[in-house]
Order: C-alpha cells, then structure tokens, then sequence
C-alpha cells in the first residue's frame, strides 16, 4: 500500500507515539502545543543541527544537516538532523563525489537516554525513508545526547523496523478517525510541556459527557415518578 501526499504524517511524530499516544494526538491532531524548558533546549539542539547549509567533507566522510526525507509506503515526511555517509564498497553512488558511500542517520537528542524505544524508533524510521529514497540497506545509525555528549549507535533490527510500521499504521488510523486515545498516567507525565492540556488526573475519573448524560437521565426518570404521582392524586 503507497499513501498519497495529503496522508503523509510527521515522522517526528513516531516519538511523540512511542512516548504517549495521547501526546501525540494533542500536538498532531488536536494542534495543541506548549513550551517548556526541555522543548526549548530541544529545539535549538535541532536548529544548530538542521543546517542544511553545513556540509563536511573530511576525507572518507561526507556530512549533509537538515535533509529532508519522505516515504510513501509508510506515508510520513520529515527531516534528518544529519546524515553521514561513510566511503564503503557496499555504498551508493553520490552526485560529484567519487566512490560509494553508507549513508548513516543522526539524531540529536537533549538530555539523556531514555528507557523506552521512542528515540530509536523515530531514528529507525528516518532510515526507512532513506532505504526508499536511496534504493539502498541502512543496518546502523546513531543518537547524540546533549547531556551527555555522547553517541548511542542504533542496529535497525527487523523488530525495531516492524514497531516502525505496527506504530505508523495505528498513527494513521487515530489520524483518520480524529481519535484522542484515553491513556494512564505514568511518571512521564510531569515532564511533559501539554499536561496542563491534558490534565492526566482526570482521565481515573468518568468523562464529563458522561457524568452530564447520567445526571440528565436521574433528571428525567426522577420527572417521571413526580408526573406519575400527580397523576394518582388527580384519581383519587
């Protein structure tokens, strides 16, 4: 199955999902978004990276920032923060570069690494996109932590890819339906910019629609006992 251009979702949004699928339809489908401290030294983390001006050449490497990418079997676009392309006989050809090159996506990351997969499945799915684009195997790539200056290397396994696709195919489907899942809260739920938004307390509790809709029933049936018993005066 190819998805047509106006299905395409963000593929940066493959980590908001991963991360919490109610997150990810707040920014994506509802269009809410909110500032905090971690998305600010994200974003200029991303900035400096997506420079799409900034090209290296040193020797056996080339360097290209801010590519931007699509696929249309798994129906997302998005951009890669760098990728680099290491000289290799297993390569693919470059315009005006002499040789074979690997190419080898790099995400830059604030903070840490994570417990979760959500980062590795956004980087996997940036080299999906590239396999489609390049005709070419991507096995590896890498995340760059800005806390701790180091490289997390990344093997595409085919479980990491099918999480990739099992998670996309859900991604649309929410999509489609306009849908906001209903989630637990969890101990993310601090860190996140939207919890004001999303207000995860009051998920243990039942919908406001349906407190309303069960008041308005003991309203009605509670209208019908009175009508009933005046009734039964008026036959006395």
């Amino acid at each position: 199955m190819e998805y047509q251009e106006d299905e395409w979702l963000q593929l940066s949004g493959l980590q908001h999902f991963a991360f919490c699928r109610r997150q990810w339809a707040l920014i994506h489908i509802e269009q809410l978004w909110a500032e905090n401290l971690r998305t600010v030294e994200g974003d200029l983390l991303h900035r400096k990276a997506h420079d799409s001006a900034d090209r290296e050449s040193r020797g056996d490497l080339y360097i290209l920032r801010g590519v931007h990418i699509q696929s249309r079997d798994l129906g997302v676009s998005g951009q890669c923060d760098v990728i680099e392309f290491h000289r290799s006989e297993d390569g693919i050809p470059l315009q005006d570069k002499e040789g074979l090159w690997q190419p080898y996506p790099v995400e830059y990351k604030r903070g840490q690494p994570k417990e979760n997969d959500a980062d590795r499945l956004q980087l996997c799915g940036q080299a999906m996109c590239l396999e489609e684009m390049l005709s070419c195997e991507i096995k590896r790539g890498a995340l760059f932590y800005g806390e701790t200056r180091r490289r997390e290397e990344v093997i595409f396994t085919a479980e990491l890819r099918d999480r990739v696709r099992d998670h996309l195919s859900e991604m649309h489907d929410c999509f489609k339906r306009g849908h906001t899942p209903r989630v637990k809260p969890f101990k993310g739920c601090n860190a996140c910019s939207l919890a004001e938004y999303c207000l995860p307390k009051m998920l243990k509790q039942k919908r406001v629609g349906d407190y309303l809709d069960k008041s308005m029933e003991e309203a009605m049936r509670g209208s019908d006992r009175i009508g009933s018993t005046e009734e039964g005066r008026g036959d006395e």
